[in-house]
């Protein structure tokens, strides 16, 4: 039998509830482990991109920086070392002596969570969830940043924005425009990272582990 591993940016595609009661896997979590069962048998991977994730590769020291001029955490670095267990494989973004932590830079002011008083999304609890299982740490936080748009993905939205508007030559104040919705100077440091702590949870790690265990007999299934 294959012993399957998930990332632990997957976690939240498998964790999803089956709409019925006599399905233990959802359609989301069975999509994904069809993606791995071709990506094994045939070498055809999905990839995914986009300017959000674009941005998100660019900014991260930066983001990381941002994260260690607001909180009390000490000194932060990009992680690199990989992690793995029976179950789960993935790299935390800082992994620090005490607690870790995930990056997540947002796009613009709009995707920002300012306000909210919960995670955003279910999935990057799942995440930090999986990354505490993998080191062993008890505290986590899930950190958004908001860093300003480098200027590359800058230019592709004004040009995105002047095809919108079916504009051929360019407009300043458009420019302007675009170029003001992606700049962040002028929000007080503290104000652009908004952090919510993940602790680890041991039932929720073994209901991952059980999940795990279910997604290896239908994946077993696709490449046998």
């Amino acid at each position: 039998m294959n012993k399957l591993k998930i990332r632990c940016s997957a976690l939240g595609k498998i964790m999803t509830n089956a709409r019925g009661k006599s399905e233990v896997l959802s359609k989301t979590c069975k999509t994904y482990l069809q993606e791995l069962a071709i990506e094994e048998m045939y070498g055809i991977k999905k990839e995914f991109s986009s300017r959000y994730t674009d941005k998100g590769n660019i900014v991260e020291n930066e983001s990381i920086e941002l994260a260690q001029q607001v909180l009390d955490c000490g000194f932060m670095h990009k992680n690199e070392e990989h992690f793995n267990n029976d179950y789960l494989t993935g790299t935390p973004d800082v992994n620090t002596k005490d607690i870790l932590l995930d990056i997540k830079s947002s796009y613009d002011g709009t995707t920002f969570p300012f306000f909210a008083e919960e995670i955003p999304t279910k999935d990057y609890y799942y995440q930090l969830q999986g990354y505490m299982a993998l080191t062993g740490k008890r505290e986590s936080l899930l950190v958004y940043c908001l860093t300003n748009t480098p200027s590359e993905i800058v230019e592709d939205e004004i040009r995105r924005e002047h095809w919108k508007n079916h504009l051929i030559d360019e407009s300043e104040e458009l420019r302007q425009e675009v170029e003001a919705k992606h700049n962040f100077d002028h929000i007080p440091t503290e104000k652009r990272i908004k952090t919510f702590e993940v602790n680890y949870d041991e039932e929720v790690i073994q209901a991952i582990y059980k999940r795990i265990e279910e997604c290896r007999e239908y994946y077993n299934t696709l490449i046998g």
